[in-house]
């Protein structure tokens, strides 16, 4: 099996970090191909709405030319961003499952507990989680959303003080909220994730981890992407101008 983790934003750090889960959950008999796009071609992190079109655009990009590699596509693509960007589109390019890291996140955490929260980077993000929240139909799941106010890029520093922001944010959740299980708002935090599950009590999901478990599951149960309709193939490839 082989599974594509696209990082939309420009970080190569961060797009390693995130390959290193991937490939952990997968198991050895997957391979990971984890991409981002080039400085200049992608945000350097996805940190507003500007950076969540360009994000989505991004998504497409690389998928449509997965699809049209030599070596033929992956069996099943990771959206390595919370927001989800260009997960619709990513659906219309593909035959095989197209997972967002985000709405797996949710959903593993309804599987772990009645309620969640989400702890994420800037408050300006929180407006994309909350509609992502009632898209997947998790309103009466989620209990609460806090913001650590840290730059995405932030959580590569390991001088900073994010960690803790983040942490004492989950523990906030747990004890203020009931929540049963915490969501992690941004890939770049998957590496926080089995330190904050001891610190706080409670299950925290990590959408990377989340999402490579849940599309690879799909790929060995031969699930892949509907084409009745909506994400019938488009009649245009992205930036080509040309039909399909």
């Amino acid at each position: 099996m082989r599974l594509h983790l696209i990082n939309p934003n420009t970080s190569r750090a961060m797009t390693a970090k995130i390959a290193v889960t991937a490939r952990e959950v997968a198991g050895p008999d997957v391979t990971v191909v984890a991409t981002c796009p080039a400085p200049g071609a992608g945000p350097a992190a996805v940190e507003s709405h500007t950076d969540e079109a360009w994000a989505a655009l991004v998504v497409a990009q690389q998928v449509a030319a997965a699809e049209a590699a030599g070596d033929g596509p992956a069996d099943g693509y990771v959206v390595g961003c919370f927001g989800d960007p260009g997960l619709d589109a990513a659906r219309e390019l593909t035959d095989g499952p197209v997972v967002g890291i985000a709405e797996a996140a949710m959903h593993v955490a309804t599987l772990s507990g009645r309620t969640f929260a989400v702890v994420t980077t800037l408050s300006r993000t929180l407006g994309r989680a909350h509609e992502l929240v009632r898209r997947y139909g998790f309103e009466d799941a989620c209990v609460a959303m806090y913001a650590a106010d840290v730059p995405v890029l932030e959580l590569e520093d390991a001088g900073s003080t994010a960690r803790e922001k983040i942490a004492e944010l989950c523990e906030r959740a747990v004890r203020d909220d009931g929540a049963d299980t915490v969501v992690l708002g941004c890939a770049g935090m998957t590496d926080l994730c089995a330190d904050l599950t001891k610190r706080v009590g409670v299950p925290v999901i990590d959408g990377v981890a989340a999402a490579v478990g849940l599309v690879s599951g799909m790929v060995r149960m031969n699930v892949g992407t509907s084409k009745r309709d909506e994400y019938a193939p488009p009649p245009r490839l992205p930036g080509s101008g040309s039909r399909i």
